[in-house]
């Protein structure tokens, strides 16, 4: 089975968005893993905008699964990792304005920077997962700086899935293939939702985890949270 990994940014959001603490993204970090979901994703940004620095400590002691901490490696974001330990940190080359993630990392232009980070995390027992796209040279160039896991980022394929172009699967199968082959674990995120899930978890080989938040807390408003997480399970099964 594929483990469903839960990003509850959009509910810092929303809590941001009128200020004080409604809704708690501590409750929704119980709650999440209490419907069943393996994981509670965060992805904390300088600006603070959404998950601030602070609820990654705050999570912490409520994780009962699998906590995933996902974001740029600047200074300040590495010290906090390195404080919380989280099972898991998703390395996310963002630009500081970026609305969301919207690229993978050139991980043969960066491989000194990230053999760095990675080899700080296995001392410090994270497991590192670099977030890239489906690009053989970039996984081959993952498997070179020591990374356990590839995160693959889904948007082109959430994309042409959604006009029709089932094909577009194909480059991400590929890539789960070569990552395999590396000895590389495979997540995927960025636009997965009910109606892209389990098309992509039939065809992507040796899928582990998917990491979903955006479209997950949309399809919560109308149908409810403890209903969509366990229709994710259900197709992630």
């Amino acid at each position: 089975m594929t483990k469903l990994s839960v990003n509850i940014n959009k509910i810092a959001t929303l809590r941001n968005a009128r200020g004080g603490n409604t809704p708690s993204v501590l409750q929704a970090a119980i709650d999440v893993q209490k419907f069943g979901a393996e994981g509670i994703t965060i992805h904390p940004r300088p600006d603070e905008r959404h998950i601030r620095y602070q609820d990654v400590y705050d999570i912490k002691p409520v994780i009962s699964t699998e906590y995933n901490i996902e974001g740029n490696p600047i200074d300040s974001f590495l010290k906090m990792v390195f404080d919380v330990k989280p099972t898991q940190v998703t390395l996310v080359p963002d630009a500081i304005d970026a609305i969301t993630s919207n690229a993978g990392w050139d991980t043969i232009i960066h491989k000194s920077f990230l053999s760095e980070i990675i080899s700080e995390c296995k001392k410090q027992a994270i497991r590192t997962s670099i977030f890239i796209d489906p690009n053989l040279a970039m996984i081959e160039g993952a498997a070179n700086i020591g990374a356990d896991r590839i995160e693959l980022y889904t948007e082109e394929f959430a994309l042409q899935y959604s006009l029709g172009n089932k094909k577009a699967i194909e480059p991400y199968i590929q890539s789960a293939i070569s990552a395999d082959e590396l000895g590389l674990g495979i997540n995927a995120g960025h636009d997965l939702s009910l109606e892209n899930i389990l098309f992509f978890k039939e065809n992507i080989p040796n899928l582990l985890e998917v990491s979903i938040g955006h479209a997950l807390i949309c399809e919560s408003l109308y149908l409810g949270m403890d209903n969509v997480i366990n229709s994710y399970l259900r197709k992630l099964s």
